[in-house]
């Protein structure tokens, strides 16, 4: 049964991998051809991706405990439990790294 979604979602996003990464490298060539810098695509900030990884690990880790107890300790079932609290605590932690990111180039700048 995973199998056969798998297949289609797959070779979907493989064709939409392939035509982002044609439809950019022609812009890339017309403004090379138009004589402007193509560094308007450098998407590199002055936060490293580690902490962002990190925190978004810390938060998954974090929502599998709390997934764990509420399983053990609660009448929630156990899947309902770790999903809920993998997505809860992963995103959290990843607008905590937003905000953090923000004061940090804040006092870059």
């Amino acid at each position: 049964m995973q199998g056969e979604i798998l297949i289609p979602i797959t070779f979907f996003a493989s064709i939409v991998l392939v035509v982002y990464l044609i439809l950019r490298r022609k812009e890339r060539a017309a403004l090379i051809e138009k004589g402007q810098s193509a560094t308007l695509f450098d998407t590199r900030k002055n936060v490293p991706s580690e902490l962002k990884w990190g925190m978004l690990l810390v938060g998954i880790g974090i929502g599998i405990l709390i997934g764990r107890f509420l399983a053990l300790y609660t009448v929630m079932g156990e899947e309902e439990s770790f999903f809920s609290m993998v997505f809860l605590c992963g995103g959290i932690s990843l607008l905590a790294y937003h905000f953090v990111a923000k004061n940090l180039e804040k006092k870059k700048s």
